[in-house]
């Protein structure tokens, strides 16, 4: 079985996941949707639309992957889960925790239907070694988090500056890749309680947020430090999991740009009455990252196979949502200035 496929939006991500599609047997790309293709060359035999509700409307397709924009992300969504399709949409998924209420209102219409999101950094191998190291409970229960994901600027790399415009977007540096350290925090110690944050514009300048600081702690007490920014000038990804016995250290993420530097993971195997603060350290190095096949693999194969998504799912995309949004709730000043919505309301 092929399951026929529309991909809305064609830029850098959607062409990628073009190409992981194409290394699926069971997938076959046979429309693209994209607004630049009105003026520009279009890929090679394939149906081509100037705009995802046109494609979504006049083809018969089984999958809609959406690689569009944060204002349009939930829209599409919920027109293609009504059209009877599978989806599979990038991060993040909307604007606000309001749209992906609506989207997961209209996806408990359609109980036979399948919703991704992209939370890429689930299915990095490094991620993958730490979660199994974690849930070994080898090295005891997890105590604290600490993560730092920079960017060197708001735009990079020749983006669009549509991740400055609030009414596009929905937010800045936290809300655009902050998001995934998010969400590996959940994935890693569970949702928080107790949300504290500073939120912070004060060097860009734009609308939306360059820095964000968070303090969070779960009911159990694990707490996590967080810094989302864009003004590191340098592209930064680093995670620390302290846990009763060890550690785990996440540094660096493979990506496209190659910027983040090599990923790697330490292990650290705590001993405090040998080790005298200096314990034994393994350092793992990962060379290639195949994230973005395996990613797309798993989302067709619980199409196929009719199974429940498990990681990526439309709750996931929720959850996290709602703790972005309480990062910059509980920031008083922010929430003035913004006009924040309460992700609890």
């Amino acid at each position: 079985m092929s399951l026929r496929v529309g991909i809305a939006g064609y830029g850098v991500v959607g062409s990628r996941r073009h190409q992981c599609l194409d290394r699926n047997p069971h997938t076959t790309v046979v429309a693209v949707a994209d607004q630049r293709f009105a003026s520009a060359a279009a890929p090679a035999g394939l149906k081509v639309h100037p705009d995802y509700r046109s494609m979504i409307a006049a083809e018969e397709l089984d999958v809609v992957v959406i690689c569009l924009t944060n204002d349009v992300a939930a829209d599409a969504t919920i027109l293609a889960l009504e059209k009877g399709c599978h989806v599979f949409c990038e991060k993040p998924p909307g604007r606000s925790v309001e749209e992906i209420r609506q989207v997961s209102a209209v996806e408990q219409t359609r109980p036979g239907l399948k919703l991704k999101y992209g939370f890429n950094h689930r299915y990095h191998e490094s991620v993958l070694e730490a979660k199994r190291i974690i849930e070994s409970g080898d090295y005891g229960k997890i105590i604290s988090l600490r993560g730092v994901y920079g960017k060197s600027q708001i735009i990079t790399f020749g983006q669009s500056d549509w991740r400055t415009q609030r009414k596009v977007a929905g937010g800045g540096v936290l809300l655009d890749q902050g998001i995934h350290m998010v969400d590996l925090m959940r994935l890693f110690a569970g949702d928080f309680k107790e949300v504290h944050s500073f939120i912070s514009n004060s060097f860009w300048g734009y609308d939306v947020e360059d820095n964000a600081y968070a303090l969070m702690r779960t009911a159990d007490g694990v707490v996590a430090m967080l810094n989302s920014t864009a003004t590191s000038w340098r592209h930064r990804f680093s995670l620390d999991i302290t846990m009763e016995r060890g550690a785990v250290a996440l540094g660096g993420i493979l990506s496209g740009s190659k910027s983040y530097g090599a990923e790697t993971l330490a292990i650290i195997e705590s001993n405090p009455e040998q080790d005298n603060g200096d314990p034994k350290e393994t350092l793992i190095r990962y060379n290639r990252d195949p994230s973005w096949q395996t990613e797309v693999d798993d989302f067709v194969d619980h199409v196929l196979s009719d199974s429940a998504v498990e990681s990526g799912s439309s709750l996931d995309a929720l959850r996290t949502m709602e703790h972005v949004f309480r990062i910059y709730y509980s920031d008083p000043a922010w929430r003035q200035f913004a006009a924040i919505e309460n992700p609890d309301a």
